[in-house]
């Protein structure tokens, strides 16, 4: 009787290809050295908006609002511009456009160039249990860490691009969980000319505990993971 022929190997995995994740970071790298060349609050009041006609200069500050937080520019100062350039409601409106659009690029470039490579470490138990929670509850997931003070704003982009979680919930999340800092920051920016104000006061006060809060949040991990330590 013939011999049975060997059962071929199955074919190995496909290794991850590193020159999207370095992409990645050279385009993170030079956006954020960008910043020594141009400012953008002073690209958007520096008589930019009076050069050009108003129908344009909403579209224009949400560009440069989503440009600049990939550059990695803190929302507190833009949201500040917004509130100082545009007013309340205007300067709520497109800066929460903005944020929506920066984090919708930041989780595009991150998709496109990092999962692919970050995916196989995914698989430990910590960094398991998030990439679950991102892929079954990415809206619900994406609006808590929007609402919590002091989480930073492109680890929750890139932390759910390299995740399962799909595009239309992250956006929504962002959108939605966004809207209550912007609006603190932007209020407070807007009404900075009258201190007395009822507006000003309320939302330095929420500032001042979104601050607190920040400080209990960074205290309370540092506190547990010292206990894990210890363990």
């Amino acid at each position: 009787m013939p011999e049975p022929e060997p059962t071929p190997a199955p074919p190995a995995a496909p290794r991850p290809s590193w020159w999207r994740p370095a992409l990645l970071i050279a385009l993170l790298g030079a956006a954020a050295g960008s910043l020594l060349l141009w400012s953008p609050t002073e690209l958007l009041s520096g008589g930019l908006a009076d050069r050009m006609p108003g129908y344009w200069f909403g579209p224009l500050f949400a560009l440069v609002y989503a440009v600049a937080t990939v550059a990695f520019v803190p929302r507190p100062a833009l949201n500040a511009a917004a509130g100082l350039l545009l007013g309340i409601q205007q300067g709520v409106l497109l800066a929460v456009l903005g944020t929506t659009l920066g984090a919708a690029l930041a989780f595009g470039l991150g998709r496109g160039l990092g999962r692919d490579a970050l995916r196989p470490y995914l698989r430990g138990k910590v960094l398991g249990a998030l990439d679950r929670r991102f892929t079954e509850q990415g809206f619900r997931s994406v609006l808590v860490l929007r609402l919590l003070p002091g989480m930073p704003f492109q680890a929750v982009n890139y932390g759910a691009a390299f995740s399962g979680a799909r595009f239309r919930p992250f956006v929504l999340g962002t959108a939605v969980g966004s809207v209550p800092t912007t609006a603190v920051y932007v209020t407070a920016a807007a009404s900075s000319g009258e201190p007395g104000s009822a507006a000003f006061l309320l939302s330095a006060g929420v500032i001042a505990l979104l601050g607190l809060g920040t400080v209990a949040g960074l205290w309370r991990a540092a506190r547990t993971r010292r206990r894990a330590t210890a363990a």
